[in-house]
């Protein structure tokens, strides 16, 4: 499985992958935004990406408007494309129930339409969060969730591989991840870190959630740990800033030390 990164880690497409090239060209375009490219500074024009990395100008245009929508480059019409300001995380720590028992909690009905559903070498964000090295096995998860026959959340979640021998036999159209994962594989989910910030929709989400590119979405990254400290799911969704708001309890006097406030996703029609 290594082997098939070989060529995009070494700077290049690489042609025998999975992964589509605008999600490869979009991590290679992250590495560079973090090791060599100054926050402020501009990127290389869209058709000098076209033939250093010998792709289509569609596929540039898309791992854009991903970096885009992820918050790390900024588009400056006429002028061209900059990386971001690196932003300053806050503190939030979210009660750790999935989107499904968050909107059962409310009495709706959440339904999913499975977009993808396979192993696939795991990206470097990915790895990183899941303790893995790049390139090792995962499986990706890909659901457009719609509450009341609405899309309201694109949400692409990765997991290792071994973590539930047969979980790429169930059918999540209508489950609950975690509630499968508890109930049918005996991981004990234990805690999470959660991160929200506000971002421009990329055409591809805008497609997905019936909005306009560039609408602003909330984006949120996710990691959960199970009971022994292994992490064992990584998700990055996108929330239809017109249907969502997060709700944080806050507390003056913290109980314990270092506690930090509960986050709660809510429907906001």
């Amino acid at each position: 499985m290594r082997a098939i990164l070989g060529a995009m880690l070494g700077g290049r497409i690489d042609r025998r992958s999975p992964l589509p090239y605008y999600a490869q060209l979009k991590q290679l375009l992250v590495e560079r935004l973090e090791t060599e490219i100054e926050p402020g500074s501009r990127l290389p024009g869209e058709m000098t990406l076209c033939e250093e990395y010998g792709v289509s100008r569609t596929v540039v245009r898309q791992a854009l408007d991903e970096l885009e929508a992820d918050g790390r480059i900024v588009r400056r019409k006429g002028q061209g494309t900059f990386a971001a300001a690196r932003k300053t995380d806050e503190a939030l720590f979210q009660s750790l129930t999935g989107l499904y028992e968050d909107v059962q909690a409310r009495g709706e009905v959440l339904r999913s339409r499975v977009l993808a559903f396979a192993p696939i070498p795991a990206p470097a964000e990915v790895a990183a969060a899941l303790e893995l090295d790049e390139g090792d096995p995962v499986i990706h998860l890909e659901r457009l969730r719609y509450v009341g026959g609405e899309p309201w959340v694109l949400t692409r979640t990765y997991l290792p591989a071994d973590i539930a021998p047969g979980l790429l036999e169930e059918d999540f159209t209508e489950q609950s991840l975690y509630g499968v994962l508890e109930g049918r594989y005996g991981v004990e989910l234990d805690h999470g870190r959660r991160f929200v910030e506000a971002v421009p929709a990329s055409s591809a989400v805008a497609e997905a959630l019936g909005l306009r590119p560039r609408d602003p979405v909330l984006l949120l990254h996710s990691t959960a740990w199970d009971v022994t400290g292994r992490p064992v799911e990584f998700f990055v969704a996108y929330h239809r800033g017109d249907r969502s708001r997060f709700q944080v309890s806050l507390r003056r006097h913290r109980e314990r030390q270092g506690a930090v406030p509960n986050m709660l996703v809510h429907d906001d029609r």
